[in-house]
């Protein structure tokens, strides 16, 4: 039986902070971000049974980068893909700044969306109907997926019971473990964005 999943956010990026990436393609970890995830692999108790991945390269790098020092395949896990941004796809926060829409999607993500994208409530249902299906898997122990900050933000916010417009209370850095317990009544949170060593 399952009994734990980690949450794990890829590792650094040369475009964090300024592009918001989502589902651009080629966006690959730094050489901070390699650092940040060998260091994020230590951080894991014991041997995972699993390590899955959303499908982008960051994604998969920081995956692969935990799964060789496990010494264990990466699962390709598109439930659990960054969110999907539409037209702001690429776009320089610093523009996304004079929009209105942006605005609007940062203080109510519960009744608003990206242009041509997808919604919260879209990428928490997928996010929640993942992690319940692994919870029901055969899997004995541990189970990582490296994904993204708002993917991972979206499940505790569910699993926390927290609305969805106070997203910004919780926080998702790079390289970081948000840990679930799971048993039989459920899953609970036990730990959240566990920050790799400075």
């Amino acid at each position: 039986m399952v009994e734990t999943i980690h949450l794990v956010r890829h590792g650094h990026h040369a475009m964090l902070g300024h592009r918001l990436c989502g589902r651009m393609p080629g966006v690959q970890l730094d050489d901070l971000g390699c650092r940040q995830m060998s260091r994020c692999a230590e951080m894991i108790p014991g041997r995972p049974a699993v390590i899955q991945s959303s499908p982008q390269r960051r994604a998969q790098q920081s995956a692969s980068i935990l799964a060789w020092h496990f010494g264990l395949p990466v699962e390709i896990a598109p439930d659990v893909d960054e969110l999907d941004y539409g037209e702001w796809t690429s776009g320089s926060f610093a523009d996304l700044a004079d929009d209105p829409r942006w605005n609007r999607w940062n203080t109510r993500r519960s009744t608003s969306r990206p242009p041509g994208g997808e919604s919260m409530q879209a990428l928490q249902q997928r996010m929640v109907q993942h992690l319940e299906q692994l919870r029901r898997a055969q899997a004995d122990g541990a189970i990582v997926i490296v994904s993204h900050a708002e993917p991972i933000r979206a499940a505790l916010l569910y699993y926390s019971r927290t609305p969805m417009d106070n997203f910004p209370s919780i926080e998702i850095d790079p390289a970081s473990v948000s840990t679930l317990a799971v048993d039989k009544s459920g899953i609970r949170i036990s730990r959240i964005n566990q920050q790799v060593p400075a």
